[in-house]
């Protein structure tokens, strides 16, 4: 199985950490969040890898080259202008091998160790033609509980809220492809299409999992990292 990593971010909420690189690139403890992507993919036997990039793609390129180094064979799906997530899934599209009936694809500023294997039998199981990776919604805030009195009856931090999210990480069919736009987003298009007509799966994870969208989530990853939370990448 081949993945794509929409890697194509400029990480705006992240400068400076941006100003010279992609949001991908940033580095946590001396390594690209794009590198632990390729070890976390590596590590579960999927090293044919497609990253869709656009700004500053050339420092993708000059750091990680062909792969070698990672463990995994790189090829590279430029943006001639901005296509937007859907876009740039699409024009990856054009680089999976023939007969390949599936792939996984990422954004390209998730640190995880989701495990691979039992989502893409999920996926395989169903008839979906995309699932999507699910993770609990914890409060970034703590939480007051109060009684019918009014009076305070506990104090909860930072708890898990019967809710989930997306975590942007996908299986799909390789009969998405036409179904993705040529400029946009893909979950502003074709995933509600997909919802509409029953054909887009849900699979719940517990699992390490972070996005880096801000200076904030920058510091909790690389503390997380040091705490060795991340401790597996098949945890």
């Amino acid at each position: 199985m081949q993945a794509i990593i929409l890697a194509g971010g400029k990480g705006e909420r992240l400068r400076p950490f941006t100003s010279d690189r992609p949001k991908p690139m940033v580095e946590i403890l001396g390594v690209p969040i794009l590198g632990y992507q390729l070890q976390w993919l590596q590590a579960q036997d999927i090293t044919d890898v497609i990253v869709a990039c656009g700004y500053r793609h050339e420092v993708i390129e000059e750091y990680f080259g062909a792969g070698e180094k990672w463990g995994v064979r790189l090829q590279y799906a430029v943006e001639p202008q901005p296509l937007g997530r859907g876009g740039a899934l699409k024009l990856a599209f054009g680089l999976l091998r023939s007969g390949e009936d599936l792939c996984l694809a990422t954004n390209g500023d998730v640190v995880t160790n989701v495990r691979l294997r039992p989502l893409i039998q999920a996926h395989r199981d169903s008839d979906c033609v995309a699932t999507v990776v699910l993770e609990p919604f914890i409060s970034p805030y703590g939480i007051v509980e109060v009684g019918e009195d009014e009076k305070i009856a506990a104090f909860r931090e930072k708890p898990e809220l019967p809710y989930w999210l997306n975590a942007g990480i996908y299986v799909l069919s390789r009969e998405i492809e036409k179904l993705l736009p040529d400029q946009g987003d893909h979950e502003d298009t074709t995933f509600p299409r997909l919802a509409a007509e029953g054909k887009l799966c849900a699979f719940r994870s517990r699992s390490y999992w972070r996005a880096v969208d801000t200076v904030k989530d920058l510091a909790e990853v690389q503390k997380d990292l040091e705490q060795r939370l991340l401790t597996s990448f098949l945890a």
